[in-house]
């Protein structure tokens, strides 16, 4: 059976002073809960912080992206081999806020996935669709493509290295993150469903043991019926992971669901 992962994305938020208070609470709050993984994924000053307050903890830390390069004359850009020195154990890849406002392609996010896996940190490849792409019955076609980016551009070894190091899929709608709707559990589900397929027709091994996680307004309200789903093993987390008794309870709920894994 997977385990569940629960990974709160704090986006662009955040300082030392509540950060401080904020990781404390988390600290405290999930200290006993059991049978889950937990992280945080903070803005990059931060992360010297979180490593000095989490080390020794139940709860995990990383990045929200990587570079595509080593290492070079990119201003601004920071490689994953310099997240890799905060012992960082995720970083997040292919967010759609990334793909949107920097037009981080699937070409690019696949650069940035193997970068990550080469520098020995989880990256968390987040997928999803449009409302518009959904309205037009091209949902499971634009997610196809965008794990064909990493099932059909990664080499054997870096694949090798992405089965070893436990790379996670996050399925994110992009309708619904942020916003006030989410994808019913059914929906969720069925996208889930197809990435494992996917992921299937190259290694009917991974497909089984990878966790695949959704995004997109999880609630302590709607988590139960999203974390029941068989292919769903947890929830990246973004407005929730800001307040620690919803985070809290977001991973209480993920740890107690019970689901049948799973469809392969």
């Amino acid at each position: 059976m997977r385990r569940k992962l629960i990974v709160g994305n704090w986006k662009m938020y955040g300082g030392l002073e509540q950060n401080q208070i904020l990781i404390t609470k988390l600290i405290e709050n999930l200290r006993d809960i059991k049978g889950g993984d937990f992280a945080i994924c903070v803005p990059y000053p931060y992360l010297f912080q979180a490593q000095k307050l989490l080390s020794g903890t139940n709860i995990l830390w990383g990045a929200q992206n990587v570079s595509p390069f080593e290492e070079g004359a990119f201003t601004a850009s920071i490689s994953a081999s310099m997240i890799a020195d905060f012992d960082c154990s995720f970083a997040i890849i292919g967010h759609s806020e990334r793909r949107a406002v920097t037009h981080d392609s699937n070409q690019s996010a696949a650069k940035r996935f193997a970068q990550t896996l080469h520098a020995g940190i989880t990256p968390i490849f987040c997928v999803g669709e449009t409302m518009a792409e959904r309205m037009a019955g091209i949902a499971h076609r634009i997610v196809t493509n965008q794990m064909r980016a990493i099932l059909d551009g990664l080499d054997a070894k870096t694949f090798e290295l992405a089965e070893k190091l436990n790379a996670v899929i996050a399925y994110e709608p992009v309708w619904a993150i942020g916003a006030s709707q989410t994808a019913s559990p059914p929906e969720a589900q069925s996208m889930h469903v197809l990435i494992r397929q996917l992921i299937a027709k190259r290694d009917p091994e991974f497909a089984k043991k990878v966790r695949i996680i959704y995004g997109g307004s999880v609630t302590p309200a709607n988590a139960g019926a999203i974390f029941s789903m068989p292919d769903i093993d947890g929830g990246l987390i973004g407005r929730s992971s800001l307040n620690p008794e919803d985070f809290k309870r977001i991973c209480e709920i993920a740890c107690s669901s019970e689901s049948e894994n799973s469809t392969i």
